[in-house]
């Protein structure tokens, strides 16, 4: 039976609400912190309550503002580290500048390692993260750094929502393949994918189906959606393609620009994304975005760590 004894966890500003489902999932009481803005913009942190000896758990998702979502990390992990906690951890669902994992230009930053730098000097002892856009950026670390998945969660909504005999899953570029594969294979159903080339950055300039989806409902899997132009540019081509419904999953649904809008013209049934970023104003203004609750992942995965246990069952099943 989990006590709650020697661990405090504690949440920056970008994503309270997520703390609050981990903590009432845990049975415990969010730490007490102040975290403010100075009139200049400085991020302002004060620990409220004793830490001594203490397992440490900060939240914070790199969403929003991220810049003051990472600092606030950092400061908080350091305010930690000196006041004696035992071990601090950092709980990143969403890892900030994750798509900056590689030198693709000349004179590019790897900016990803430079956070990973950033995390350790300040004091964390540990990361736990979700779906990492690149699974290397483990390797940016010399701390320990638990990768969760989204895709246990996502195979429990699709087994309970659909017929699996109507069902394919479409990675929308070939750098999904692996994750739609594994999805597919664990359901015990087909699998399709787009090829793409692209023009810029993020504008698609041409995108080809391998597979089959003729009268099948069509699940697209991806780990994030910026703008959702790949999304509804692939759904799109499968309606066309003959697929009966289309929908998206998407670990973490960032829907920046003119995402919502996007989404409300495509031919998407629906995109359901998980609420490793906050949903809550989305759901609102589109009303074809569902979220997935994966709170109870992340609680688990703290208790799990805090007693040292293994976390590698989390990986293949839903705690209950």
């Amino acid at each position: 039976m989990f006590t709650g004894n020697g661990i405090k966890i504690f949440t920056g500003t970008s994503h309270p609400e997520l703390a609050e489902v981990i903590t009432r999932r845990l049975g415990v009481t969010l730490g007490k912190a102040e975290v403010t803005k100075s009139g200049v913009g400085e991020s302002q942190v004060r620990i409220i309550e004793s830490v001594r000896e203490d397992d440490v758990y900060i939240i914070n998702t790199g969403c929003g503002e991220i810049n003051t979502a990472l600092m606030e990390v950092c400061i908080m992990i350091h305010a930690c580290k000196i006041a004696s906690a035992k071990r601090i951890t950092a709980v990143l669902p969403l890892f900030p500048y994750a798509r900056q994992d590689k030198k693709d230009k000349s004179r590019a930053p790897i900016t990803a390692k430079l956070v990973a730098n950033m995390l350790q000097k300040s004091g964390c002892d540990h990361v736990i993260t979700m779906d990492l856009h690149a699974s290397q950026i483990q390797g940016f670390f010399d701390v320990p750094v638990d990768k969760l998945y989204a895709e246990p969660s996502s195979i429990q909504y699709i087994r309970t929502t659909f017929d699996l005999s109507e069902i394919v899953i479409v990675s929308p570029d070939a750098g999904g393949a692996k994750r739609a594969t594994s999805m597919a294979d664990r359901l015990g159903v087909d699998f399709a994918l787009f090829h793409k080339e692209r023009k810029k950055a993020n504008e698609v300039s041409r995108m080809v189906l391998v597979g089959h989806v003729k009268d099948k409902i069509a699940v697209l899997v991806d780990d994030m959606a910026d703008t959702c132009g790949t999304l509804c540019l692939a759904a799109q081509h499968l309606s066309e393609a003959g697929a009966s419904k289309v929908y998206a999953m998407v670990t973490h649904g960032i829907l920046s620009g003119n995402a919502l809008k996007n989404v409300e013209q495509s031919a998407l049934e629906k995109l359901i994304v998980t609420n490793t970023l906050p949903q809550a104003e989305n759901v609102e203004k589109c009303a074809k975005i569902e979220v997935i609750d994966i709170g109870n992942v992340l609680a688990e995965v703290i208790r799990r760590s805090h007693y040292g246990e293994s976390v590698s069952k989390l990986f293949d099943e839903v705690p209950y």
